[in-house]
């Protein structure tokens, strides 16, 4: 029989039998803490969870996607929690007189060096002669690889081999209670989706359904899955092109249909404006309802995506999901997802996975970016997850660029990865060369040249290819020039005949800095100006969004004749959304960009324009003679976001050009940019860089480095904060603006000021507040969230700081067990002038003054 706990100075480390070892804490309603489930209760626990989720896949899906007795490896996930350092860890957590365990006398810290307990259990299973990358699922179901540095499941610091024999017992018991035993993986693609299974089934079992030691959890397993999302849809059968979306569909989407109807890789290149996102949606539709697949992920390629790509994907879904079908109102934009569903443990908030651009990713319909599909095929924390959470289902790849080549080794891993999740894999694009089709299909066997072309690789079928006939084409004018001065004035006089008129650059604050240019002078001749990029808090992004793409979409025709305006964007406008330009000014950027832009230009028959407008596009481009010699100088901030190479190749195309044809000049336009050749010079210089990379980025064979698909055993895990899917430094630092934040120690909680002037209070104890309060506050201080560039981020607090305000209860701020993990959060505070501080009114950075206003964003004024 166990003792009570000894005194802290005993030295024995007596071995506590499994069946006694807990798994958590738990927290009674009286405050006081206790030991909570059994490691043995936990982990059946799981097992039966991984075990109903296979049961709500589509029966095609469940074989290929999961070996025999694949929930043993999730119910397997927690045998190292019964090792001394643990038990200690939890013993210690529990009020005083609450744990009834004797004192093992080690120091639960030491368990940071072999990355917890999740260390233990691979090296346990490892002993127990698991099957091939077994043990390393259950190693990574905290998303990272633990770095056990040779230590073996008898190590002393483990508990010697007595604590490995009651692990072993452990796995024993297991056996008998889920009449299982270990699963046989056949492939890494499938190693993948099993450990993505555990980490999820795990974060499920851990949830507020199995907390209390005391209640019974059997009946509970079917409705915690379903709070967390895992509903399986049903459909509206038989439904037609036109009932689904008003009109009959034309010849290219008829094709695309045609050619989608099972598991496989499907590339559609058609122009901008044809219907492409529609023909992809009822070809998923057609997929769905015969049950090949079991959800839809919809990745685009920016990192902040519109409201509108949400509306038209919510109006599909409820179009062609039944009535009674619970997944109608789950597809919400952004951070109100967030309120939806109870995903566990790691999905609470203050998880790595509250955040919902990943938990996108587990719900049967979403709308997200590319790189996070990408971590899937990735090396990176938590990408099996990501695998996991694609797997069977249709992802559509919207306005994919030949311009990718810079992360075209990770796209092709992710299509490659895909095709082995049986995936239905459509792929969208205006602007594809010849051999990046083929790349991404991975056949040499497709080469056509027609446009538009379906290019199709259905699972265990011949590859083939549909020509489709074209549009009638439409003449575009064209002019380049150096200075925007004339550009400026050309955009004010255009807008003053009440045209339209849309100005794309290609950085933040050259947007900034043109709409500072043009606001106050358009408004003294009564004109509007808006200004349009992805560094605004979300609440007034959807403001400006709402309000601008309103205007120069369909819903604006009615009010286009009352005033000329100007919309200054960047990147944001030239993808996936639907809006019309009377006149063009864009920045030069690659040729797959420039065509999307000119996409924006009298994109629609029916608008109405004023009689003076033409079909017109000025592009602000160097001369080629000093861009080849001098690009960074020529292309200026350009040559940071895009490769001079390919900006120098794409400007050769453009020479002696005053207009095109579309859509009968892409194709050419798009083969002469990328074709491979040989250079010399400069030019051979800058194709060495983009292959090779400069101190300032990667190059492509580096990021061909990270493209690695599986569990690798002889690889660091990488932080998000370091998983590079672009070629230039993307957003990846999330700051939280705000007006005041101070400890108020009356009420032992924090007073958040957010910039509207409403005023939030973060408690010091997390049991301050319900489950649905925390996801409701964290999801308001979500909106408050800047995405920049890490070298145009404030000053990172410290974790101790940021806790001591108490926003480890809604933010991630990295794994203790985890060295290599990073918090990406920072927190400045907005002065009454708009410039950023600290939390002490503290400069924030080292070399530039930060800004935050609602008409421009985030600034970075550089000293």
């Amino acid at each position: 029989m166990l003792q009570r706990r000894q005194s802290a100075n005993s030295h024995d480390l007596p071995c506590i039998p499994f069946t006694h070892c807990p798994a958590k804490t738990y927290q009674r309603v009286d405050g006081t803490v206790q030991l909570g489930r059994s490691v043995v209760e936990h982990c059946q626990i799981v097992g039966e969870v991984a075990q109903a989720l296979i049961r709500r896949y589509p029966e095609l899906l469940r074989a290929h996607l999961f070996p025999l007795d694949a929930p043993f490896a999730a119910a397997c996930h927690d045998i190292g929690k019964v090792s001394p350092c643990f038990v200690e860890k939890l013993c210690r957590a529990c009020t005083s007189g609450y744990c009834q365990l004797p004192t093992l006398n080690v120091n639960p810290e030491l368990e940071r060096q072999w990355g917890g307990h999740a260390g233990v259990s691979q090296a346990a299973a490892k002993a127990m002669n698991a099957p091939q990358w077994v043990p390393e699922i259950l190693g990574q179901h905290h998303g990272f690889s633990p770095e056990l540095g040779g230590k073996r499941a008898d190590a002393q610091v483990f508990g010697g081999p007595e604590w490995q024999q009651q692990r072993e017992a452990l796995l024993v018991e297991l056996e008998k209670r889920l009449g299982m035993s270990w699963p046989q993986v056949t492939s890494i693609a499938q190693a993948r989706v099993l450990a993505g299974l555990t980490s999820v089934a795990d974060w499920i079992g851990s949830g507020r359904h199995f907390e209390d030691p005391a209640l019974p959890w059997a009946e509970n397993i079917e409705r915690a899955i379903g709070e967390a999302g895992f509903i399986p849809p049903t459909y509206r059968l038989g439904l037609s092109f036109e009932q689904v979306f008003g009109f009959a569909p034309r010849a290219a989407q008829q094709q695309l249909i045609a050619a989608a109807r099972m598991p496989g890789v499907y590339v559609l290149e058609a122009p901008m404006g044809l219907g492409k996102t529609e023909a992809a949606l009822y070809a998923a539709y057609r997929v769905l309802e015969t049950g090949q697949a079991c959800g839809i992920y919809f990745a685009l390629p920016t990192q902040l995506t519109s409201n509108k790509i949400y509306q038209r994907f919510n109006t599909f879904l409820q179009s062609i999901l039944s009535d009674d079908c619970a997944h109608n109102a789950l597809l919400l934009h952004g951070n109100a997802w967030l309120l939806e569903g109870e995903m566990g443990e790691e999905g609470r908030p203050g998880g790595a996975w509250f955040n919902h651009a990943k938990r996108g990713l587990l719900a049967p319909f979403a709308v997200g970016t590319i790189d996070q599909a990408l971590m899937a095929a990735m090396n990176v924390k938590h990408g099996f997850v990501r695998a996991f959470g694609l797997a069977g289902k249709v992802v559509i790849l919207d306005e994919v660029h030949t311009y990718d080549a810079y992360t075209g080794t990770l796209l092709d891993a992710l299509v490659a990865l895909l095709q082995q999740l049986g995936c239905t894999v459509i792929i969208l694009s205006a602007t594809l060369n010849q051999e990046r089709r083929q790349q991404l299909l991975g056949t040499q066997t497709l080469s056509s040249q027609g446009y538009p072309l379906i290019s199709a690789v259905p699972h265990a079928q011949a590859p083939c290819e549909y020509p489709l006939e074209g549009d009638a084409p439409q003449r575009v004018e064209l002019r380049l020039l150096e200075q925007e001065q004339e550009a400026i004035a050309q955009a004010l006089e255009r807008a003053s005949q009440g045209q339209q008129v849309l100005w794309i650059e290609n950085t933040v604050v050259e947007a900034q800095e043109r709409y500072l240019d043009l606001a106050s002078r358009a408004s003294e001749l009564g004109l509007a100006c808006g200004l349009l990029h992805s560094r605004f808090n979300v609440v007034d992004r959807q403001k400006i969004e709402d309000h601008w793409i309103n205007l120069f979409g369909k819903e604006g025709w009615p009010k286009r004749g009352e005033q000329g305006r100007i919309l200054i964007g960047t990147q944001v406008l030239e993808q996936s959304l639907d809006i019309d330009a009377d006149f063009l000014v864009s920045r030069f950027a690659p040729n797959d960009m420039l065509l999307q832009r000119l996409g924006r230009l009298w994109r629609h028959t029916g608008t109405p324009r004023p009689a003076t407008a033409r079909r017109e596009a000025w592009l602000l481009a160097p001369q080629l003679e000093t861009a080849i010699a001098t690009p960074q100088a020529a292309f200026g901030s350009s040559a940071h976001v895009y490769s001079p190479y390919v900006l120098c190749r794409s400007l050769e195309v453009w020479q002696g050009k005053d207009a095109i044809e579309l859509p009968t000049d892409i194709r050419p336009l798009i083969e002469q940019t990328y074709a491979s050749r040989d250079e010399s010079g400069d030019m051979a210089r800058w194709l060495h860089e983009l292959d090779n990379g400069t101190s300032r980025r990667k190059g492509r064979k580096a990021l061909r480095q990270l493209a690695r698909v599986g569990l690798a055993e002889d690889g660091k895990t990488l932080p998000e904060s370091q998983a590079q899917t672009r070629y230039s430094e993307t957003d990846s630092h999330e700051v939280l603006l705000l007006r005041a934040l101070r400890f108020v120690p009356e009420q032992q909680a924090s007073r958040v000021v957010l910039l509207d002037g409403r005023v939030l209070m973060l408690p010091k104890s997390r049991h301050a507040l319900s489950k649905k309060e925390w996801k409701q506050l964290t999801a308001i201080l979500m909106q408050q969230i800047v995405p920049v560039r890490a070298s145009d981020a404030p000053r990172a607090p410290s974790l101790h700081v940021l806790r001591n305000h108490f926003l480890h209860h809604c933010f991630y701020l990295g794994d203790p067990n985890w060295t290599d993990d990073e918090s990406l959060l920072r927190v400045a505070l907005v002065s009454d002038t708009s410039t950023l501080l600290g939390l002490q009114g503290e400069r924030v950075h080292d070399r530039h003054t930060l800004e935050y206003r609602d008409d421009l964003g985030y600034r970075v004024i550089k000293q």
